[in-house]
């Protein structure tokens, strides 16, 4: 069997790309994105994600996690920061997106359609730091736990 530390990221969400197969119903919730531990093992975790129109997280790292999300359904808009200003990236169903452990962006649903994807972190997520970008550069704002805020 192949490491996970040996196998792209992408890959693995992409193993992950057919709701019909979770073990957890796709849900979407009119009051927050609705999100769901698919698989964790003791290196990495899968989630799956829905995303109605007009949500999306904050600014936000992956706590020192590498990662990759693939967009299963919909459209989603990726925002990453460069030259002191958010830079989108539309990613359409099928369409991912790998991150090293240092990335940090936004991600929302800015179509009229609800989307869907999966995210996979390697190690698993302990943490996350939410930021503020003031001024051209990022600013610490708030540390999401594992555990208590998801």
């Amino acid at each position: 069997m192949t490491s996970i530390r040996t196998t792209d990221l992408l890959t693995v969400a992409g193993r992950y790309a057919d709701p019909t197969t979770w073990s957890v119903p796709l849900r979407f919730d009119r009051a927050e994105r609705w999100y769901a531990l698919l698989a964790s093992t003791g290196e990495h975790e899968v989630w799956a994600l829905s995303w109605l129109p007009g949500q999306g997280t904050d600014l936000h790292d992956h706590g020192g996690s590498s990662g990759a999300f693939l967009v299963v359904a919909g459209e989603l808009t990726e925002q990453t920061v460069s030259g002191g200003r958010l830079r989108p990236h539309r990613l359409a169903a099928g369409a991912g997106r790998r991150f090293g452990p240092r990335h940090v962006h936004q991600v929302s649903n800015r179509g009229d359609q609800p989307a869907v994807s999966v995210h996979v972190y390697l190690p698993a997520l302990r943490h996350m730091t939410r930021y503020h970008l003031v001024d051209g550069r990022l600013r610490a704002a708030e540390i999401d736990r594992a555990g208590i805020s998801w």
